[in-house]
């Protein structure tokens, strides 16, 4: 039976202010991309969300970020090798005290927003990603687009690579992410969105935002947490992949 992943962004708020509904996410997410403070969540919310995750049974994964708060982490920034494998270790280690104090543990890593996308890329910005999971603990998954420089380097240091996909989020013809700030970037009919999730689990292709059909093999598929409506469209997307025979389980 095929079988997929589907994890989202969670843990996305900062002291009063919340921006996802991660208990109602976990209740249909396998993975939880946890925010690690440093472009959203706080210590009582990485706690909170561990806590939850635990007793959902979902994996917790370190969403790690350049340091950017204001701009929640979605601005280019040219930080220093060293420095950012530092800040890349610090994320999960922080998270990892509050997943095991909740009983279980960090499962992988999942670069977010600016940084995702640069480590596509860029050698040296993945490199230090990669040096950072290592310091933290060299047995852990990192999760990336496939084909990306992250996942290349993740591989040869023996990280185990996982790809992902996304279904709410526009392609281009090369396989990468259209920017946010273009028209279309982001997908919200809920239909389209299943229909993309089938898609990418059964055939490992999926319709760019140019109208040609292109390969993306993933072994996880993401949901946005900080888009509108989430959580229904996340329901819809397990109905439709479960109606369509698709396993919804964590990656092994």
């Amino acid at each position: 039976m095929t079988s997929i992943d589907l994890n989202a962004d969670l843990g996305e708020g900062f002291g009063r202010w919340r921006l996802t509904d991660d208990e109602q996410l976990l209740s249909v997410v396998t993975s939880a991309n946890v925010a690690c403070g440093f472009h959203a969540g706080d210590a009582a919310t990485m706690r909170r969300v561990c806590e939850q995750a635990a007793e959902r049974g979902v994996r917790v994964g370190a969403q790690v970020s350049y340091r950017d708060l204001a701009g929640f982490g979605r601005r280019p920034m040219d930080v220093p090798p060293d420095e950012l494998a530092a800040e890349v270790a610090y994320q999960i280690g922080a998270l990892e005290v509050f997943a095991r104090a909740a009983g279980t543990r960090v499962s992988y890593v999942k670069p977010h927003g600016a940084l995702y996308n640069r480590v596509v890329h860029d050698d040296q910005q993945a490199g230090a990603v990669v040096d950072g999971v290592l310091l933290a603990d060299a047995t852990l998954p990192v999760l990336g687009l496939p084909g990306s420089r992250l996942l290349e380097l993740a591989a040869k240091a023996g990280l185990p690579a996982v790809t992902e996909a996304f279904a709410d989020r526009a392609y281009t013809d090369g396989g990468t992410l259209v920017p946010r700030g273009e028209e279309g970037a982001i997908v919200t009919d809920p239909d389209t969105v299943a229909e993309r999730s089938v898609g990418l689990a059964r055939d490992g292709a999926v319709t760019a935002h140019s109208g040609t059909r292109i390969e993306v093999r993933a072994r996880s598929l993401c949901l946005h947490g900080d888009t509108a409506g989430a959580v229904e469209l996340a329901r819809r997307v397990r109905e439709r992949l479960t109606a369509s025979g698709v396993l919804v389980a964590a990656f092994a």
